[in-house]
């Protein structure tokens, strides 16, 4: 279970945060094969076996921990795990060259783990401490493997051949892989799981038409985003240059 979470997460709350994406993703019509997605055929059907999973086991899991946990304290979880996720950013960010954010990602870090009690309270973005989220699937972006096919991995969810080249390093730079007590590892990666998937419960219903087509292309625009640090190349819309001709709009309404 510890990974089905990643269907949903990936990353945050990337899939809700394309919600526009819907009217495209929704067409019922039969669309080309998706040029970053090669192996479609076997990622639909691990999808669909990562959806059964979610479905019976971490989405009730996750509406039931949200009925019994106070919003206050479903936060201070949720700081409390981000927080640990500064140490990977620092790591990512060095190997990038992005000194001042390593720097960023730092201070955070120092100031949620002590006034912060523990990270239990974001005191850094209130103090507007603020910098990106960095993993070695976007160091590895960064070092010029820009495009990968994507990959719907058991459990893991959404990812590609990059992304999933970076997994253990980046398991390897998570504090909790260090717990040497069985029982409290695996106890603290459940609770990360079942938080971050109680998080999305509001969220997914503006997922629309085709769930793996949505899911995807959301996942795949979102990673090129955090690789390209939100540049994502030049909106040909907002040129000057960009001429429409009468044409276009008449051949498009004809059809």
């Amino acid at each position: 279970m510890t990974g089905a979470m990643t269907q949903w997460a990936g990353r945050g709350a990337l899939v809700m945060s394309l919600a526009l994406l819907a009217g495209c993703a929704s067409s019922g019509e039969m669309r080309e094969r998706h040029p970053d997605d090669p192996w479609e055929g076997f990622n639909r059907k691990v999808f669909a076996f990562n959806d059964v999973v979610d479905r019976y086991a971490l989405k009730p899991a996750a509406q039931g921990y949200r009925f019994i946990t106070p919003d206050p304290v479903e936060t201070s979880v949720g700081n409390f795990f981000s927080n640990l996720g500064e140490i990977r950013t620092t790591l990512n960010s060095l190997l990038q060259g992005k000194g001042a954010n390593a720097g960023v990602a730092t201070g955070r870090f120092l100031i949620n783990t002590t006034v912060g009690i523990g990270g239990l309270f974001d005191v850094a973005t209130r103090m507007e401490i603020t910098g990106r989220e960095e993993d070695f699937g976007q160091t590895l972006g960064a070092w010029g493997w820009e495009e990968s096919r994507y990959l719907v991995l058991p459990l893991l969810g959404p990812s590609t051949l990059r992304d999933t080249g970076g997994l253990p390093v980046d398991m390897a730079t998570y504090p909790t892989t260090y717990v040497e007590e069985d029982k409290v590892r695996l106890s603290l990666t459940a609770l990360r799981v079942i938080d971050t998937r109680a998080g999305l419960l509001d969220q997914e219903a503006l997922i629309s038409g085709d769930r793996y087509s949505f899911i995807r292309d959301a996942y795949l625009q979102q990673r090129r985003f955090e690789v390209n640090d939100g540049q994502l190349g030049e909106d040909p819309f907002a040129s000057d240059e960009f001429d429409f001709d009468d044409a276009d709009f008449d051949d498009a309404f004809a059809e």
